[in-house]
């Protein structure tokens, strides 16, 4: 297992393949730190196919960026690496949720019956996405985000900390929904978002 990524969220998904017994082998970075929580710099993402030959099978992608993750996703998994999903014991999830590969469910986390995450998400901290939920590829659920059931997020949408959003709405893809806003009403695609009641912003 190699982790891509060196920046805060890295520290994250270290932690949690901890928990889950796992000692990755080292990160890949463009830039940060030469060792983060112990583990090494081995180079940049760029060199994932020389690590690819060696025999590295697996892959996680530490990046908060969901457009730089979705799109290392496509790449890492055209070199041919297995990248699986990573779920903290903590974490409470369905038996009939479905949760894709790539994605990381941190703890206490809760992923309602039939919710669905797509490739690469990020169901953060105490986030909870509820029944018959959906979140697109690459999409960021983040730390203590309440979406009600049937709640649809969008390719790379971004939820922020603490943010409610009522049943059955859809957040669009690209969309952006700001920390804490309380959403009573569908959100459009690349719109931004914040407030109670949340409203669109300008970017």
């Amino acid at each position: 297992m190699i982790i891509i990524g060196a920046g805060g969220h890295a520290h994250a998904v270290i932690a949690l393949w901890r928990a889950l017994g796992e000692e990755p082998l080292g990160l890949l970075a463009d830039d940060g730190p030469a060792e983060v929580m112990g583990l090494r710099r081995l180079g940049t993402p760029a060199r994932a196919g020389e690590w690819r030959a060696r025999g590295v099978e697996r892959a996680c992608i530490a990046i908060g960026d969901n457009a730089a993750r979705a799109r290392l996703g496509a790449e890492l998994s055209r070199l041919g690496f297995a990248l699986p999903a990573a779920v903290h014991p903590s974490a409470v999830v369905m038996d009939d949720a479905r949760i894709s590969d790539g994605c990381v469910v941190m703890p206490r986390a809760v992923l309602g019956a039939a919710a669905t995450l797509g490739p690469f998400c990020i169901l953060n901290t105490a986030a909870v996405l509820d029944h018959e939920g959906r979140a697109g590829e690459a999409a960021h659920i983040a730390i203590g985000a309440v979406l009600a059931g049937g709640v649809q997020v969008g390719a790379r949408a971004f939820i922020g900390a603490g943010a409610a959003v009522l049943p059955k709405l859809v957040v669009g893809d690209d969309a952006v929904v700001g920390a804490g806003a309380v959403v009573l009403r569908d959100v459009p695609a690349g719109t931004r978002v914040a407030g109670v009641p949340a409203r669109a912003i300008s970017a």
